[in-house]
């Protein structure tokens, strides 16, 4: 018959869930390569391959055999060669544009471990979803909101959510979507650079964000009376100023945050918070022309800068940090102490730090690949975003579990799992 690819999932399986690969009908001991591609919606082409041994029975199953030497990976990997997955062209980062289409997988085994890889022995096609079937997507156009809300399958009400991102702008769902599917109803929500958002980042005005937080709130299909947060990068410190400036916030979960505010000026009715200052000089580029932004902002704790520190003094919410301690975007694990002192000075309780050494800045939801480095859109030039693949991989498998925890914990008074079983 030939050798043939086994999944399990057969055919589709959710993109945070692990697949199941093993090649059954090889030679005894037989030599193959392994290869995964991935188109993503702008055609751009991501690869991993990894070079293996079947057993004495013919039969390879990646969750026992260990990758050897001369792939993307080596080692016991069961998932290597989705996490491994690299960009054909440099400085580009695997994102979900379109949550309701799956990324099709192609799997191929080859003869042999030569490069280029010998006679291609089997192929096969796998369907990675965001959506579990049932999870409702909706468009959000109230008043000043810009927004996509995901509502899980079954009645509600369902703890609530409000996810936002980074400094790229526009209205990425797939975090959302891939949260819903475990229950919760997340508002992934836009805040520049989307319609008629504004198109820079020069001010923000916390009013917009207090419409999303009682658009939730007032939503039949939201559990009040408190919601949640989680944000990254600067998602992140725009979700520390919400927690600490708006009511009906519970719970609050920062991937690589700040606790400065940063890039833009921050307003809520008088009070005005400046950005953080920086130094263009701190930056760093190496020989191939990506540069190392670490140093480049300054330190919240002195002179004038201390106006940037957000007063998170005045939140009344359970904090949780994911810290990459290898981020190279800006100095989280810095941040996430300086925080958590502060917050203890004022007699407040502590938050939950949960550290991850070998991981960069961009800690996503389990499986997607490490991004080295990318076009900061305000640096206009490669930066580096820090994380060594292998350890990243483990942090964003372990981050996601922490972060549902975290709000089944404080938004639904259950521990984790009891609720996710839909």
């Amino acid at each position: 018959v030939g050798p043939a690819i086994h999944l399990s999932p057969a055919a589709r399986s959710l993109f945070d869930e692990p697949l199941a690969i093993a090649v059954k009908g090889l030679g005894p001991r037989q030599q193959v390569t392994l290869r995964t591609s991935l188109r993503d919606e702008r055609d751009e082409l991501f690869q991993a391959c990894a070079r293996y041994q079947a057993g004495d029975d013919g039969t390879l199953n990646l969750s026992r055999c260990p990758a050897l030497p001369g792939g993307s990976f080596s080692g016991l990997e069961p998932m290597g060669l989705l996490w491994a997955l690299q960009p054909q062209k440099p400085f580009r980062r695997l994102v979900k544009r379109n949550v309701q289409s799956p990324f099709l997988l192609q799997l191929e085994v080859f003869e042999g471990h030569a490069d280029p890889p010998g006679r291609l022995l089997a192929e096969a096609q796998h369907e990675r979803a965001f959506l579990r079937d049932g999870v409702r997507r909706v468009p959000v156009r109230e008043g000043r909101i810009r927004a996509t809300l995901f509502l899980p399958p079954g009645n509600g009400p369902f703890p609530g959510i409000i996810d936002l991102y980074g400094i790229g702008g526009g209205l990425p769902e797939y975090r959302a979507c891939l949260l819903a599917n475990y229950g919760f109803a997340v508002l992934a929500l836009a805040y520049y650079s989307y319609e008629d958002l504004p198109k820079e980042m020069k001010e923000f005005h916390l009013e917009y964000f207090e419409e999303a937080v009682n658009y939730m709130l007032q939503h039949t299909q939201v559990k009040g009376p408190e919601i949640g947060l989680l944000g990254i990068s600067k998602g992140g410190d725009l979700c520390v100023s919400m927690a600490s400036f708006l009511k009906g916030i519970t719970a609050t979960a920062l991937i690589n945050a700040s606790v400065a505010n940063v890039g833009a000026v921050l307003r809520y009715k008088d009070i005005t918070i400046p950005p953080l200052g920086s130094n263009i000089k701190r930056m760093k580029v190496n020989k191939s022309g990506i540069a190392d932004i670490s140093d480049l902002l300054n330190n919240p704790l002195e002179g004038p800068d201390r106006q940037s520190f957000i007063p998170l003094e005045k939140a009344e919410c359970h904090f949780l940090f994911i810290v990459g301690q290898d981020d190279h975007n800006w100095k989280s694990e810095f941040f996430a102490i300086e925080g958590s002192k502060h917050l203890q000075a004022h007699g407040k309780q502590k938050p939950e730090i949960i550290c991850y050494p070998g991981a960069g800045h961009y800690i996503e939801p389990p499986f997607f690949p490490m991004c080295a480095a990318s076009m900061h859109l305000l640096v206009g030039k490669p930066v580096m975003w820090g994380g060594e693949p292998k350890a990243h991989c483990k942090a964003q498998v372990d981050a996601w579990q922490q972060i549902q925890a975290f709000f089944h914990k404080h938004l639904t008074g259950k521990p984790s799992g009891t609720s996710s079983k839909l």
